[in-house]
Formats: C-alpha cells, sequence, structure tokens
C-alpha cells in the first residue's frame, strides 16, 4: 500500500536565451511557496544555481517527501521567470518584485493558483515528538545476516537501561522502500515507537528495508514473501541475542508489515505476540479497489466518474492475478485502458488522469514482480493459524487500509484460528500513519507536525505489557 499517492512535480524550465548576468545572480538561490490543493497546502521549493551566466535547477516538495526533481532548464526574461512542467501538464510564471520575492501563478487544468515565492528555504517542518539525544537506553548498530538470501541487513536494536533479560520487538516496515525510521514526509514514526517502547522497559530492533540504508539486496525485485525472510533473519538473531527474554520476543507490522509479521508469526508459533498497525486482512485486490474508491471519494470526485475508475481498475487488476504471463498481462492491461478511454469524454479523461503518461505508469507497476504477488495474496489463511496474542489496530481516518473492511475481516480470521487472544481496536480520527487527522488524505500526512498519536502509542504499551508480564 503505497502509502503515499503522491503529487509529483517534475519542473522543466525551458529556456530559450539567458540575459544579463547580473539579473541570473538576483534569482539565484532557493525560492518556496505553497500551493494549495484541496485546502490543504503544500510547500514547493525551486533551487535555481547559476554557472557562468547558465541557470539550472531542481525542485523539492518537503511535504511530499519528494527532493532533488530534475529541471531541464531556466528562462529568465527581464524581471519574469516562466516554469513550463510537462508531467502536470502545467506551467509558473512570475514577477521577479524585489531582491527575494517572486509574484506569480501556476495554471494546471484550467485553473490559475496565486503563488508567491520567498527567498530561502521553506521552514523547516516541526516535528515535537521525534525524540532528541541523549536517549536514556542504549543505541546498538546491529548487522544481521540473510544467509538464505545472501545479504546482510542493518539496523539499530535499542535496550532499556538495567541488566535484562528484557521482552523485546522488531518493527516491520509498510510498503516502498523503507529506513529504518520509516520516514515519511520529514516524520520518523518507528524512531517515535521504538524511543516510546524502550523507555517502557522493551528492547526494539528496526532494520533499513533490503537495498535501503545500509542494507544489502535489490529492493525493486523483492516481494512480500521476500521481505518475510527478512524478518526471519531478525528474528533468530533478536531471539538469540544477550540480554533478550527469548520466549518474549514479538512484532509490529505497519500496513503491508502486518502482513509479513503474520507471515512469519504463522510459522514460527513460539513468536511471543503480534501487533497489526493497519494491516489488511482481505485480498490485494479488493483491498486496493477499497483504498482507490476511499482516496478518490474524500478527494471529490464524482461518482459516475468514480464508478467508470473503479471498473476499469477492477478489471486489470484481474488480469493482473489471474494471467501468469507477464507480457500478456501488460498487452491486457493496456488494452483495457486504451478501451475505457475510448467510452469517455477527454473531460473524463482528465478528471480520472488517463493520460498517456499515466497509461505506462499503471502498466509498469502492475507488471512488477511486487504488485503482481500482492495482488494475488489473501491474508485470510495466514492469519488463521495464528494462535499467540493479537493486537489488531486501525485509524477511522485510514484511507488506504480502509477499517470498515479490514477489522471486521481480521476478527474473522482469528476467531477461526481459534484465538482467545486478540484484541480489534479501532482508533477515532486516527489516519494510516496512526496520526490525528482531519482528511485522512496522503497529501495530509506531511502537514501534521504528529508524527503517531500518544493514543496509539499507549495502546501498544500497555497491550505489549499485559501479554508479557
Amino acid at each position: 500500500m503505497k502509502k503515499y499517492l503522491l503529487f509529483i512535480f517534475a519542473l522543466v524550465l525551458t529556456a530559450s536565451h539567458v540575459i544579463a548576468q547580473q539579473r541570473a545572480q538576483t534569482i539565484d538561490g532557493s525560492w518556496n511557496g505553497a500551493l494549495t490543493v484541496g485546502g490543504t497546502k503544500l510547500r514547493l521549493v525551486f533551487n535555481i544555481s547559476n554557472t557562468n551566466g547558465t541557470l539550472t535547477a531542481t525542485m523539492d516538495s518537503p511535504d511530499q517527501g519528494a527532493k532533488g526533481i530534475a529541471v531541464s532548464s531556466v528562462k529568465l526574461v527581464q524581471d519574469s521567470v516562466f516554469l513550463d512542467i510537462p508531467m502536470i501538464r502545467g506551467s509558473y510564471a512570475g514577477k521577479i518584485t524585489g531582491a527575494e520575492t517572486i509574484d506569480g501563478h501556476m495554471k494546471q487544468a484550467g485553473q490559475s493558483m496565486h503563488i508567491p515565492l520567498t527567498k530561502g528555504e521553506a521552514a523547516e517542518a516541526k516535528r515535537p515528538q521525534t525524540p532528541v539525544k541523549p536517549y536514556p537506553y542504549q543505541e546498538t548498530e546491529v548487522t544481521i545476516a540473510n544467509k538464505a538470501a545472501g545479504f546482510n541487513l542493518a539496523g539499530t536494536l535499542t535496550l532499556p537501561q538495567g541488566k535484562g533479560p528484557f521482552p523485546a520487538v522488531i518493527l516491520i516496515t509498510g510498503s516502498g522502500p523503507q529506513d529504518r525510521d520509516q520516514t515519511i514526509m520529514g516524520h520518523k514514526p518507528f524512531l517515535v515507537i521504538a524511543d516510546h517502547l524502550t523507555r517502557q522497559g522493551f528492547a526494539v530492533l528496526r532494520l533499513d528495508d533490503r537495498g535501503v540504508g545500509k542494507s544489502g539486496g535489490n529492493f525493486a525485485t523483492a516481494t512480500t514473501a521476500d521481505f518475510a525472510t527478512d524478518l526471519e533473519a531478525a528474528y533468530s538473531y533478536l531471539k538469540n541475542y544477550k540480554g533478550i527474554n527469548p520466549k518474549k520476543v514479538g512484532l509490529i507490522g505497519h500496513s503491508e508489515g502486518a502482513l509479513v509479521a503474520a507471515k512469519v508469526a504463522a510459522k514460527y508459533p513460539d513468536v511471543a505476540f503480534v501487533v497489526l498497525m493497519a494491516g489488511s486482512a482481505v485480498p490485494g485486490t479488493e483491498l486496493l479497489v477499497a483504498q482507490n474508491e476511499a482516496l478518490l471519494k474524500t478527494a471529490g470526485m464524482p461518482e459516475p466518474q468514480l464508478q467508470k475508475y473503479l471498473q476499469l481498475r477492477k478489471a486489470q487488476f484481474e488480469v493482473t492475478t489471474t494471467e501468469k504471463d507477464v507480457f500478456r498481462a501488460a498487452t491486457a492491461i493496456r488494452e483495457l485502458e486504451q478501451q475505457a478511454k475510448k467510452d469517455m469524454t477527454e473531460q473524463e479523461q482528465q478528471q480520472l488522469g488517463l493520460t498517456s503518461q499515466n497509461e505506462q505508469a499503471i502498466v509498469a507497476q502492475l507488471s512488477s514482480p511486487w504488485m503482481r504477488n500482492f495482488l494475488a495474496y489473501n491474508p485470510a489463511p495466514t492469519l488463521q493459524k495464528l494462535k499467540m496474542p493479537v493486537l489488531a489496530l486501525n485509524g477511522t481516518k485510514d484511507l488506504q487500509v480502509p477499517y470498515q473492511q479490514n477489522l471486521p475481516a481480521t476478527e474473522k480470521a482469528l476467531t477461526a484460528a481459534g484465538n482467545k487472544n486478540y484484541t480489534i481496536k479501532e482508533l477515532p480520527n486516527l489516519n494510516h500513519l496512526f496520526q490525528t487527522a482531519t482528511t485522512g488524505m496522503v497529501n495530509e500526512y506531511g502537514l501534521l507536525e504528529e508524527t503517531i498519536a500518544p493514543v496509539a502509542l499507549e495502546t501498544i504499551n500497555s497491550w505489549m505489557k499485559q501479554v508479557v508480564k
């Protein structure tokens, strides 16, 4: 679930000529402003460099975790700057009104948005929950061998003060390449969780995903099943670590990490407990249809267009899960997209984002090993094998893993397992990252100061203390 439907701004600043070295020096530097999308402000930063009178640039969208987006050229005419943005079929035109100000508008999809720019970096987003050193516990860098896969994983183990042996837990990241802190839009939720639990007496292990940070391996070709082998290596390592109580080692998985946690717990019945944070319990095809519906409804897509879009995606997902040959599947997915567009007006195609560029993207995405595996996977049979204590949490404003669909399905699976020690809990007004949210939309994540709601931290902590006492 790839946590995030991000607005990607690939900026191309066309340059037919560059005038006046002095004026080029005036525009040299970083310029920040804010784009309003659906009532939410997203910070933008244009980084412009001047080398011997030649202007180059990159762009950042800090609230969406996008940095260093390449800019092909800069066009500066007298006191005006022009930016073409073909990937979003938009443009920006601004007038230099002072040494540190540009007043301009961005045009996109027939709309014009006033976006003044100020020279300098965007103000750093406040993240008050991020812990600050020195910590009142021990922090150790660890290296764990996944011998079966032939590479090492790197991570951080935090140990409470005292001799132990300590109960312990492994944090498992969600979809997409994640570092050990699961850094998302300036937030570090796994650092916050690890800090909170270690202060409460738990040892906590968190790892860079394979191919990320200091970990070896190739993320791009891996599936959920591959990530499970990484967790198996980490589980074995932690159980045998000096100072850890091997009978009290549990797992906390977020989003796709919950699927990974369940897979390993089903294989190793001695796992002490499992916490499923925004974990899905229905087939991937059903989850992604529900995710698309929740996100697009909240974004305000009209119902007729929404139903056309969902019908198309359902058909494409079905091809992905049933056609074993990836090349034939890709051809069928493309044909479905093109046929759907024939039955729509150009305006409807624009509303649904059915551009030629997006067509290429959806074919590539649905052809990837991870997506083909994810869509075909049904978590329920795995959940039906869990006999250990299980805590399943979901926020009521989670639009990526809707709680109405997945918490009942999780409970049904655990009941079928004969599990007598599980807790299913919905947390009001929390989004997919367990932040207190207004909309639950992905573009809101980076705008919130809260990294993870205290109620979520305390719910996990108090439940874990009960099951390991």
